[in-house]
């Protein structure tokens, strides 16, 4: 006999596709802003290049478009949650006007890509097995 879905699983998987949802729409919005003007300076305090911004923002479109993506949602979540780590070690450390009140939006989208990836963790260990094969 199959195993039923409690509504209490259900309910969880639903809020956490409006999460997932959530977080793509602005990590999408996120990476593009990346690609205008308003992000040289930061990037010029960083001392990679421009290059790196745009890098950054194809990252973060990336995985905003993978969290929308059932089988890669999980390790999507997983990436933005690294780059988020990255994103808020950059404000603390490398950013001459940076600090910890810049470092806190990433270490928020930071927690919660982690969050996303702990509730998805099915579809990444899905995905390692797949990748042992």
């Amino acid at each position: 006999m199959p195993e039923q879905t409690s509504t209490a699983a259900k309910i969880g998987n639903i809020v956490v596709w409006i999460l997932q949802i959530v977080l793509a729409v602005q990590f999408v919005m996120n990476g593009y802003a990346l690609f205008t003007d308003s992000f040289v300076a930061k990037f010029d305090d960083i001392g990679f290049g421009q290059w790196f911004r745009y890098f950054t923002g194809v990252l973060e479109i990336g995985t905003a478009i993978g969290l929308l993506i059932p089988p890669i949602c999980g390790l999507a979540a997983l990436g933005l949650a690294g780059i988020m780590a990255g994103a808020a070690l950059t404000e603390l450390l490398l950013v001459t006007n940076g600090g910890f009140d810049d470092a806190m939006m990433p270490l928020i989208f930071m927690v919660w890509a982690l969050v996303i990836a702990v509730y998805r963790r099915e579809q990444i260990f899905g995905a390692l097995r797949l990748v042992r094969k």
